[in-house]
């Protein structure tokens, strides 16, 4: 059995920006709020945090921000996962020199790969490096999805401890589990589906939800975990509606939207991302206003 990153609640941070780059007094801010509101585990530059914007000096910036400003009170996961794999393992590797706890790596997109040239993709990071690894499986966004072969083949690495499964394929995650047994934790990718995935054994979520509801968000895993299930189903079910509003356009463009309706400031999308649609806003506003959050 490998040692687990977290359990519960990892949020998938936004990364806030200005016209200078990185809002970095924000991102401090909102490390504390999370911290203070029992969010678990913090991931940075993983696709809420907009890295394909982000050029290494200022990805890796924000990495050594947020180690120092977390301090060990929680799990600080870092997203250096990407479509070439001597860049993910250039970045994976200072990442680790910065003190992260972890990574988060994506499949590779566009340009993707066959199942055998994953498991070296794979592979070859983790050889790199000393830290735990989650991989990120996420077709609707890659095109690429982790075959079940491949992913137990993965797990015999020392450093290959987590899934971050997004597929939305509960049978594929099952399927997951049992052919990999204690050698990977696997982490729910999808907001929506916490519960059903806490029931299958899931160790927690890396949630977008929890960029407005780190509190609830913690309390569906926690009150599963105290074997609550009833008052952990309910608040899944009530937060139902905000998921569907905060995924009615490709995320991060509803939760950041959400945040600087809320108050929060977290400055603006980066192109190609933009404003969202009218009628989209509208609803997300109205499930805002139905959760108290503006």
């Amino acid at each position: 059995m490998k040692n687990t990153v977290f359990t519960g609640s990892a949020v998938a941070l936004v990364t806030p920006f200005n016209e200078n780059g990185v809002d970095f007094q924000k991102l401090g801010e909102l490390i504390e709020w999370h911290i203070d509101n029992g969010t678990d585990a913090i991931v940075v530059c993983g696709t809420t945090g907009e890295p394909a914007t982000m050029p290494d000096e200022e990805h890796l910036s924000v990495i050594e921000y947020a180690v120092k400003k977390v301090n060990k009170r929680v799990p600080l996961i870092a997203g250096t996962g990407g479509n070439d794999t001597r860049h993910c393992t250039n970045l994976s590797v200072q990442a680790e020199k910065l003190g992260a706890d972890a990574l988060l790596l994506v499949t590779p997109y566009y340009n993707k790969t066959s199942q055998k040239g994953l498991q070296k993709h794979f592979e070859i990071v983790a050889d790199a490096v000393n830290i735990p690894m989650i991989l990120y499986n996420v077709p609707s966004r890659t095109g690429l999805n982790i075959s079940v072969s491949c992913m137990k083949e993965l797990a015999k690495h020392k450093n290959i401890v987590g899934l971050k499964e997004a597929s939305g394929n509960i049978s594929y995650a099952m399927e997951v589990m049992k052919e990999c047994g204690d050698e990977i934790d696997m982490y729910i990718g999808n907001d929506d589906m916490i519960v059903p995935m806490l029931a299958m054994g899931c160790k927690g979520v890396i949630s977008v939800l929890a960029n407005v509801l780190p509190q609830d968000t913690h309390n569906i895993c926690q009150l599963f975990f105290d074997k609550k299930t009833d008052e952990s189903s309910a608040l899944q079910l009530k937060v139902l509606d905000l998921v569907k509003a905060l995924f009615i356009e490709v995320n991060p463009i509803p939760v950041k939207t959400a945040m600087n309706l809320m108050g929060m400031n977290v400055g603006p999308l980066r192109l190609p991302l933009y404003d969202m649609e009218e009628k989209n806003l509208e609803f997300l506003k109205e499930q805002l206003r139905h959760f108290g959050l503006i």
